[in-house]
C-alpha cells in the first residue's frame, strides 16, 4: 500500500465521518463496509433493510453499521416534501418525488443534504449519470463553481510530481470541455491537490504542442483555457500548452521552454478531453504499475464520489477514506 493512501487512512481515522453506502445489494459494498468499520476509517450508513443487507455477505461482520430503510424511515415524508419543493418548478409531482425518495442513491443524497451524513460513495452498481444526477438535483454545485468534473489521484513509483503523486483531470466525466470548462477543471483540480495531496499545485495544461510548436483548433482550445485559468486564478502556478515530456522532464522543459516555472515540475496534469485523460490514467496504471484512486468528483457542494462499476473492495475502502477526508475539509 502506497504511503499516500496510508496517510489518507490515518487522517480519516482521526475524525471519523458518516459516509452513506447506498448500493448494499452488492457484496463488494458490504465486504468493504465491514473493513471500513473494523479499521475505524469511517462511520457507515447502509441503505436498505437490515436483515437483507446482512445476508449479502454473512461471513463479514457489519457490527457497528447504521442501517436506514427509506420505506420505514421516520423522516421519509419530510424528505419527500423537501425534494418535491426542489423539483416542482421543473414539473415533478409529489407522487414522483415520493417514488424517487425510495431510490437508495436519491435517499442517500438527501441524508447528506440534511446533514445526517457527511458524504456518499456510489457507482459500483449505478452508472456515473445515475450518481451525478441526484447529486446535482439535491446537493447542487459548490458556490462559485460552474462545473462538476472528475479526477484521479495517481501514485506512481517515480520521484516526479509530488513524491510520485499526481492529479489527472478530467479522466471520467466531461467528454469534450470547451476552453471555459477546461479552465474550471484546472482551478478545481488545484484545490483538490491542496486538500488531498498537500503542498503547492503545479498545473500543466497538456497538449500535443508545447508553446506554439503546433497549431490547430485543439491546441488553440488549450491555449485559451490556459489564459482563462491564469486570469481567474493568477496566484496559481499554471501554464501551457505543453506536451507531457515538457511537463514532467526538467531536461526536456529546458530545451522546449527555457526558464518555464511549470515545465519539469508539474504535479497536476489537465488533459484536453476525456479521450486523452482516460487513456492516460489507464496507461500509467497498467503499464507503469501506478495506483489510481478515483474517479473522484469535484465541484459538488458536499462530498460525493463515483466508483467504477469494475471497482474492487480495496478501491471502495480507499474512496470512502478519501471522501471522509473531503468531508473533514468541508466542515472546517
Amino acid at each position: 500500500m502506497a504511503e499516500f493512501i496510508k496517510g489518507i487512512f490515518e487522517l480519516a481515522k482521526k475524525n471519523r465521518k458518516k459516509i452513506v453506502l447506498p448500493e448494499t445489494e452488492d457484496p463488494r459494498i458490504t465486504e468493504a463496509a465491514s473493513r471500513i468499520i473494523a479499521e475505524g476509517i469511517a462511520d457507515v450508513i447502509l441503505i436498505g433493510d437490515e436483515n437483507k443487507i446482512k445476508l449479502v455477505t454473512p461471513e463479514h461482520s457489519l457490527e457497528g453499521a447504521e442501517y436506514i430503510d427509506p420505506a420505514t424511515y421516520e423522516k421519509y415524508d419530510e424528505f419527500v416534501e423537501i425534494f418535491f419543493e426542489m423539483r416542482k418548478k421543473r414539473g415533478m409531482t409529489e407522487p414522483e418525488a415520493r417514488e424517487w425518495m425510495l431510490n437508495p442513491v436519491y435517499f442517500g443524497m438527501m441524508l447528506v443534504h440534511q446533514g445526517i451524513a457527511d458524504g456518499l460513495v456510489a457507482g459500483a452498481v449505478n452508472s456515473t449519470a445515475n450518481v451525478l444526477r441526484p447529486a446535482l438535483q439535491i446537493l447542487r454545485t459548490k458556490p462559485g463553481t460552474k462545473l462538476v468534473s472528475a479526477f484521479f489521484i495517481m501514485v506512481t513509483k517515480t520521484d516526479l510530481g509530488s513524491d510520485g503523486s499526481f492529479i489527472f483531470a478530467d479522466c471520467g466525466l466531461n467528454e469534450n470541455p470547451d476552453a471555459e470548462q477546461l479552465s474550471e477543471i484546472a482551478i478545481s483540480s488545484a484545490q483538490s491537490f491542496r486538500e488531498l495531496i498537500g503542498g503547492e499545485p503545479v498545473i500543466a495544461m497538456t497538449s500535443y504542442s508545447s508553446f506554439g510548436s503546433a497549431s490547430s483548433e485543439m491546441v488553440d482550445k488549450v491555449i485559451e483555457a490556459t489564459k482563462l485559468a491564469q486570469e481567474k486564478a493568477p496566484e496559481l502556478l499554471l501554464d501551457g500548452e505543453m506536451q507531457i515530456d515538457t511537463a514532467l522532464s526538467p531536461a526536456t522543459s529546458e530545451k522546449k521552454a527555457p526558464g518555464n516555472k511549470v515545465g519539469g515540475k508539474a504535479n497536476v496534469l489537465i488533459f484536453p478531453d476525456l479521450n486523452t485523460g482516460n487513456i492516460a490514467y489507464k496507461l500509467v496504471q497498467y503499464l507503469a504499475g501506478a495506483e489510481a484512486y478515483g474517479p473522484l468528483l469535484q465541484g459538488i457542494a458536499k462530498p460525493v464520489n463515483d466508483l467504477s462499476r469494475g471497482c474492487s473492495v480495496n478501491d471502495i475502502v480507499g474512496v470512502v477514506a478519501l471522501t471522509s477526508v473531503q468531508a473533514q475539509i468541508e466542515k472546517k
